[in-house]
C-alpha cells in the first residue's frame, strides 16, 4: 500500500504505475500535504495483511530488512519490532552529531516515561501485527506520531522486539525534513501521551513543573495585590485561586487526561472541596509564619511551596486517582488509547 501525502514530485504518477502493473499495491490519496502522521492513520485504516510495516519512501531504511524484522511476529513472539539505528545490524550513514544528541535524549525521556529500554524511539521503521495499528487512534499529523506511537504501544504492555537495522540517513541538500521544531514538538508528545500513564515519581517530577508554575502564578499576584493596599488574607486566597485554576486546567491537559473516576460535575465539586481545604492550610501556615516574624513575602512562598505536596497527593490518590494494582505502578488498561 502507497500513500500518497499530496506529493509535487512524480511519486503519485510512479505509485499509479506500480499499482497498474501489480494488483496487490494499492495507492492511497491526500488531497493536501497532511504530514506522516496523518499517512499513517490514511494507512493504517486500510491495512488488509496479518503484519504492517511503516516503509518511508526516500529508502533511508533498507527493505531487505524487513525480512528480518517480520520474523519475531511470524513466529509469534511479538507484536511490535522497532528496528534501531543504534544497535548492530548493518551501514549506517554518518551525518549529524546533535542530531544523534538529540535522539538519544528523546530516548532516554520517552523510556524514563514509558518505562521501556529501547535505543532508537525515533525510528522509523516499525512493523506490527495488524490487530495492533488498527486499534489505534493517532492523534499526531507529523513527526510526533513516533513518541505517540511508542507511547500508546508501551501502556498496553505488548511484546516489543528490537533489532538493529541499517540506514543511510539524508543530508538537507538531499531532502532531510527535520526541522527545529520537530524535536520541542517531540518532547511535548512525549510527555502528552504518557504523563497519565508514568509511574508515580515521574509523574511527581512533571506535577513539580505544574505545581510550580501555578505558585509563581500564586506568588506573583499575591505581591502584586498586597503591595496595592489589599489585605493580608484577600491577596493570599485571590492568589491561591488563581493559581488553582491554572494548576487544575495543566493537570487535566498534560498530567491527568481527565482519567477521574467520578463524573465531571463531581470531580469538579471534590476538586472544590480539595482546593478550599488547601487554602484554609495555606492561609493559615502564611498567618502563623507571619505572626512568628517572617516577611509576608517570605511566609507565603514557604505555604505555596508545601502547597505543591499537599496538592500532589490529593489530585493523584484521591481527585484522579484511578483503580488498579497498586498506587507506584502504572494502570494496565484495556486494548484502547486514551
Amino acid at each position: 500500500m502507497i500513500v500518497d501525502d499530496c506529493s509535487t514530485d512524480r511519486s503519485l504518477t510512479i505509485a499509479r504505475e506500480l499499482s497498474t502493473k501489480h494488483s496487490n499495491v494499492r495507492v492511497l490519496e491526500h488531497d493536501r500535504n497532511r504530514g506522516k502522521g496523518a499517512a499513517l492513520r490514511t494507512a493504517f485504516r486500510a491495512v488488509r495483511g496479518d503484519f504492517v510495516a511503516v516503509q518511508d519512501a526516500d529508502l533511508e531504511y533498507d527493505p531487505l530488512d524487513l525480512k528480518r524484522l517480520i520474523e519475531p511476529l511470524r513466529r509469534g513472539e511479538a507484536d511490535v519490532v522497532l528496528g534501531s539505528r543504534f544497535l548492530s545490524g548493518g551501514s549506517r550513514r554518518v551525518l549529524y552529531f546533535w542530531h544523534y544528541i538529540a535522539n538519544r535524549f528523546l530516548t532516554l525521556l520517552s523510556n524514563m516515561f514509558t518505562d521501556l529500554n529501547l535505543s532508537d524511539m525515533e525510528t522509523g521503521y516499525k512493523v506490527f501485527r495488524r490487530e495492533v495499528v488498527q486499534d489505534l487512534r493517532l492523534e499526531e499529523n507529523r513527526f510526533g506520531v513516533e513518541p505517540e506511537l511508542v507511547a500508546k504501544i508501551a501502556h498496553r504492555r505488548l511484546r516489543i522486539f528490537e533489532m538493529g537495522i541499517s540506514y543511510s540517513g539524508r543530508t538537507y541538500e538531499e531532502g532531510q525534513k527535520i526541522g527545529a521544531r520537530d524535536p520541542i514538538r517531540a518532547l511535548y508528545c512525549i510527555l502528552r501521551y504518557n504523563a497519565h500513564r508514568a509511574p508515580v515519581p515521574i509523574q511527581f517530577l512533571v506535577y513539580l513543573v505544574i505545581g510550580g508554575t501555578s505558585a509563581l502564578v500564586d506568588l506573583s499576584v499575591f505581591i502584586v495585590l498586597y503591595t496595592s493596599g489589599l489585605s493580608l488574607t484577600g491577596a493570599v486566597l485571590t492568589g491561591f485561586a488563581l493559581a488553582a485554576a491554572v494548576k487544575y486546567f495543566l493537570c487535566i491537559v498534560i498530567l491527568c487526561r481527565r482519567r477521574a473516576r467520578w463524573t465531571a460535575p463531581m470531580e469538579a465539586l471534590v476538586y472544590g472541596a480539595l482546593v478550599a481545604l488547601a487554602a484554609l492550610l495555606d492561609v493559615s501556615i502564611t498567618r502563623s509564619l507571619v505572626a512568628t516574624g517572617w516577611s509576608p513575602v517570605v511566609a507565603k512562598a514557604l505555604a505555596a511551596a508545601l502547597g505543591v505536596f499537599l496538592n500532589f497527593a490529593g489530585r493523584r490518590f484521591f481527585v484522579f486517582a484511578e483503580r488498579g494494582p497498586g498506587p507506584w505502578a502504572a494502570q494496565v488498561g484495556p486494548l484502547k488509547d486514551d
